[in-house]
Order: C-alpha cells, then structure tokens, then sequence
C-alpha cells in the first residue's frame, strides 16, 4: 500500500468514526439521561452521569395518566403485531397477483398503486378519518389494524411483485402440473421462498408501527388504549410541565424491541433489500 493510499484509508476512516459519533452521541445522551436525577439533566457535563439513578424508570413505570408504561407496551404490541401479520399476507397475496396472475386490468391497477405511493399520507387524512368516524371506529385500533389487511401499503406490494418476479416461473409450472391450484402455489412455493421479503416488509411495518404517533393521536382519545407512542408524549404537558427524566428513560425502553427485532433479523433484511431491486 503507497503512502497516498494510506493516507486515503486514514481519511476515510475518520470520516466514517466522526459520523458514527455524530450519529450515535444523541442515544448515548438519552441512556446517560435516563440514569440522571431529573435536576442535573441539563446541567450536567461530560459522557457519564454525575449521579446514578434509577428513579426516573421507576417513576416512567408508573405512566403519567395513572396507567402504568406497561399497558402502553401491551398495546403497542398488539396494534403493531397485528399490523405485521396483516401487512405482510396482504401485500405478499397483493404482490403475487401482479407478479404471477393475468387478469383485466392488471397494468393499469399496477400503474394506478404506484401512482397513489406518491400521495401525502395527509391528504388522505381527513377522509378517512370521516369514515372511521361515521361506521364508529374511531378511538379504537380498527382503523389503525383493519387497513393493514387490505393492502394499503403500496411499497411493501411493490417488494413483493419485483421479489416474485424474480422467482423462476419453472416452479409454478410444475406445481401446476401437479394439481396445485394457484392458491396452493402461493401458500406452498411463492411464500417460503419469499422469506427475505417478508422480514423486510416485517421489520419496516413494525418499525414505522412501533413509533407512529400521528396515526396514534388522531384516532386514540382514551388513555387507557395509548400505545407507547402517545405514552411517551403524555410526560410533555405545556400547562403542567414536564417530566424530563421520565419521558428520557421511557424513551430508552421503547428503543429495545425495535434494536431486538431489527439485530434478530438483520441478515434477511439485508437480503430482502438487495434481491427486490431497492438497492441504489
């Protein structure tokens, strides 16, 4: 290695340390927060908490609106959880009618999904919020569950159709010529082998599920149906103050089903991304 070289490599590597700093040091911040008595948060200097203590998990346990954190966890993983089983069967059933199935119409409902990927979720907002409202879903999770399992999200059936269609048709065939019904090819073939993108679709819907607030707040009114999301918002009041040091430690346990789920599966991930033609 030349001497240019190495001093590429050194320069490089710099940049790639200050960036993961840069990226990382708000978290950090946040876990050394979560562990200073609420009173020195702001004050405090350096990497490492001036005073120890355990105090603001155990008062974030309790939950701002007289239920405990640990209610908001439950429904939080029952909306997302739900969100995942129905996203992921509904754009995988969605994604294989593209991908495998002809039928009238089929290029233009295509062209027509890709088109409505391009609206603001906003615009759609007041709308649905009216029919939510008008059949009696609102401050329940129907509405943020049910849309799930109807195939609304456009980028995970677009994941799907550029995964399948780079499935060897040689399979459907041969099932065929066994007697397998083009729902049995689905179910039997199509969905083991697409086990990358599931856990692509997977991990992107509990993620974006896991902290969506907007949704959250606009069809949730009772406490005790908030998710974490909502949870986490109730310490911050602009006529009471807030609760700082509760809210950071709370923050730090939402992060953990996220970082679980993400490392368990990271290796499908990377490999659903790159197989279905999202790479750059």
């Amino acid at each position: 290695m030349t001497r240019f070289s190495r001093v590429q490599t050194v320069i490089l590597l710099a940049i790639v340390l200050a960036g993961t700093f840069i990226t990382l040091f708000p978290l950090w911040w946040l876990l050394v927060s979560s562990f200073t008595p609420e009173k020195l948060i702001f004050v405090q200097s350096g990497f490492w908490p001036t005073q120890f203590t355990l105090d603001n998990y155990l008062t974030g346990w309790k939950g701002a609106t007289r239920v405990t954190f640990g209610t908001y966890f439950v429904n939080s993983f029952i909306v997302v959880g739900l969100r995942v089983v129905g996203t992921v069967i509904s754009a995988a059933m969605t994604g294989y009618a593209f991908a495998r199935l002809d039928f009238a119409g089929k290029k233009i409902l295509f062209s027509i999904m890709l088109l409505l990927m391009m609206l603001p979720f906003h615009v759609t907002l007041i709308p649905r919020y009216i029919l939510f409202y008008k059949i009696g879903w609102v401050d329940s999770y129907k509405p943020l569950i049910v849309p799930a399992f109807l195939a609304t999200q456009g980028f995970f059936i677009f994941l799907f159709v550029q995964f399948i269609r780079g499935l060897p048709r040689e399979l459907d065939q041969a099932a065929t010529v066994d007697g397998c019904s083009p729902v049995d090819i689905f179910w039997r073939i199509v969905m083991p082998l697409c086990a990358p993108a599931v856990v692509t679709a997977a991990i992107f819907t509990f993620i974006w599920s896991w902290n969506d607030f907007f949704s959250n707040l606009i069809y949730i009114s009772n406490p005790k149906k908030y998710t974490v999301a909502l949870g986490l918002r109730a310490f911050v009041d602009s006529s009471s103050g807030a609760a700082f040091g509760a809210l950071f430690a709370m923050s730090v346990l939402s992060l953990v089903p996220i970082v679980i789920f993400f490392i368990s599966a990271q290796r499908l991930l990377i490999e659903g991304i790159s197989t279905t033609g999202l790479k750059g």
